[in-house]
């Protein structure tokens, strides 16, 4: 027969999440070059969510968090300077 020269592939370990470090789960592990448009579909390739195939949904999370305590903050900021500004005009009248 023909003696055939075949090269092996390195193992993927497929995309990571760049906050926590952990894999994300629901994509297959490719090399990058498989992700391309032609041999992966999009819905292969993606997680159906808020920055789905980059960052793990813990990661997510914890954004959202942070972005609803932060405004929650700047509201209490506001109501505290109205109730300030209101007492002023209370004592100088």
């Amino acid at each position: 027969g023909k003696l055939v020269y075949q090269s092996t592939k390195k193992r993927a370990s497929g995309p990571k999440c760049p906050v926590t470090g952990k894999r994300i789960q629901g994509i297959p592990h490719l090399r990058p070059a498989e992700y391309k448009r032609s041999r992966l579909s999009r819905n292969r390739r993606t997680v159906n969510r808020a920055y789905g195939g980059v960052l793990s949904g813990g990661a997510v999370r914890e954004r959202i968090i942070r972005a609803f305590l932060v405004e929650e903050q700047k509201i209490v900021k506001k109501v505290l300077k109205i109730q300030k500004a209101k007492e002023k005009q209370a004592g100088k009248s």
